[in-house]
């Protein structure tokens, strides 16, 4: 796999043409980031406004290769100068491309050590290991519209990448919390020269109803192939039209072995304690590991867990969706509304909104405690609860906030009683401890008449008080009504 940067210096028309050693013609560049993919050929475009006295100017860095660039951008310069006889136009040339080196050395550490192919990637195992269906795919060229659901940094954008480069294809890339309608109407319009046309949407969950309306003919025709990424439910997100077009993969956060593979390849020396530390502060988030490793070498010239820990002091850094704080704040909320104090689920809930926690994560967490923890005692409170969550993807943030503090201080304050839950959990432990136990003649489905000689259904009555349950478990109580449940300090009935 050969990986090359091309910035392109464009004039004001801030449209240029990149040169035939690219695509064996000319590819039109309309955009500040512009991602080309060419057989074996992977190219990053950055384009930069200059006077009309130069149209385009390419420099082609082969990843791996910066010291030799160097020296040879540094030897080109000298020998410019002493050719005075082009020496206006040379300086200025040099200048244009010693600005392009500086942007590769600018570019992310994550970036630099992307993989370019399966063989290189790391982690995802049930779909990318010999035979699954995502290295299936890409080994035979398939031509399908997907999802790629999991955590952040577990890889979603590097497969679209190198299923991308597998066909060929002309890569777009969009992030949906800043994309529109626009964006994908310039993707269409835009001559790929009988490429086929592959639309990676960072984010896809962020589109509206209306924007993924407006994608759907254009997948359903296979004008463009959509792969989308996402980190929430594909089922709650997407709307059943478009995801019913699409395969759904499901990805897993890396686990520490996958980790360290990846640490490693950042080839910033440190010790087996600092790789421990890092592993178990990114949750599998290996776009999370090697920035704190990037950041901490810049900082600190050496990378151990003093300076890691100096490294994420910062606040925002501490509330990663995927850290700890973010699992103790959820859990405070949470107790806080069981034990009915309103007050400080309000202040738990204000400081998620404040850190910049999906107000939709906060208001399905409030319909399960509806359900969980309120239960019985007031059932309507899961009406409550729900719509709170469609005004909560109605309005949407900042106003939604008032909404989620209305329905936090209605389930504070609400009775608690975990009877139906608690039942539930009892049942299910016993259906996975006894597994398919035979279900009563009298109850069973009789459709046939044959199912009704051998007894299927015989007996049945509407009301009956005995236990349809399985003989085994027919004494069985699961359900204790809050009437049922006695405080055990006094006697008296007690929310559980």
């Amino acid at each position: 796999m050969k990986s090359f940067f091309y910035y392109g210096v464009v004039n004001s028309n801030v449209r240029c043409w990149s040169p035939a050693l690219i695509s064996g013609g000319i590819a039109p560049v309309t955009q500040e980031h512009y991602n080309y993919i060419k057989g074996d050929i992977t190219c990053t475009i950055k384009c930069i406004q200059v006077p009309q006295w130069h149209k385009t100017v390419a420099l082609f860095l082969r990843s791996g290769e910066v010291v030799i660039c160097s020296i040879l951008l540094w030897g080109g310069c000298f020998f410019l100068v002493v050719c005075r006889a082009y020496c206006r136009i040379c300086i200025r040339r040099c200048i244009l491309y010693a600005f392009s080196f500086i942007l590769i050395l600018m570019e992310p550490l994550a970036s630099k050590i992307r993989p370019q192919s399966l063989t290189d990637f790391v982690g995802q195992e049930h779909l990318v290991g010999k035979g699954k269906p995502l290295a299936t795919a890409i080994a035979k060229k398939h031509l399908f519209s997907f999802v790629l659901w999991g955590p952040p940094g577990c890889g979603k954008t590097t497969l679209a990448r190198i299923y991308a480069q597998s066909l060929d294809a002309e890569l777009y890339e969009l992030s949906a919390v800043s994309a529109g309608k626009d964006d994908i109407k310039h993707i269409i319009e835009d001559g790929a020269f009988g490429r086929q046309k592959v639309l990676f949407l960072d984010e896809i969950h962020r589109f509206n109803k209306a924007q993924q309306d407006f994608l759907l003919p254009y997948v359903e025709r296979g004008t463009l192939i959509l792969v989308g990424a996402t980190t929430e439910n594909p089922s709650f997100e997407i709307i059943p039209a478009l995801l019913s077009r699409c395969r759904v993969f499901v990805l897993h956060e890396l686990s520490d072995a996958d980790m360290k593979k990846i640490i490693a390849r950042t080839a910033v020396p440190m010790d087996e304690v600092a790789v421990a530390w890092i592993c178990a502060m990114a949750h599998g988030d290996a776009r999370q590991a090697i920035a704190v490793i990037e950041h901490t070498q810049q900082l600190y010239k050496k990378v151990t867990v003093e300076t890691l820990t100096q490294t994420l002091q910062s606040t925002f850094i501490r509330y990663d969706k995927k850290g700890e704080e973010h699992y103790d704040t959820i859990s405070a909320f949470i107790k806080s509304m069981r034990a009915s104090q309103p007050d400080a689920a309000l202040y738990y809930l204000a400081r998620m909104i404040e850190a910049g926690e999906d107000p939709k994560f906060i208001a399905r967490r409030m319909v399960i405690f509806a359900s969980e923890d309120i239960g019985m005692a007031q059932p309507t409170a899961l009406v409550i609860a729900n719509d709170v969550f469609r005004a909560v993807e109605t309005i949407g943030l900042p106003e939604c906030g008032i909404h989620l503090a209305h329905g936090v201080v209605y389930l504070a304050l609400c009775k608690k009683d975990r009877s139906a839950y608690d039942a539930y959990q009892e049942a299910l432990a016993d259906a996975k401890a006894y597994g398919n136990l035979p279900i009563p003649l009298a109850i069973r489905n009789a459709p046939t008449k044959l199912m009704k000689e051998l007894g299927y259904g015989k007996g049945y009555e509407r009301y009956s008080k005995e236990s349809f349950l399985p003989a085994k478990l027919r004494t069985k109580k699961y359900f204790n009504s809050l009437k049922e449940k006695k405080d055990p300090r006094d006697g008296t009935p007690s929310a559980a």
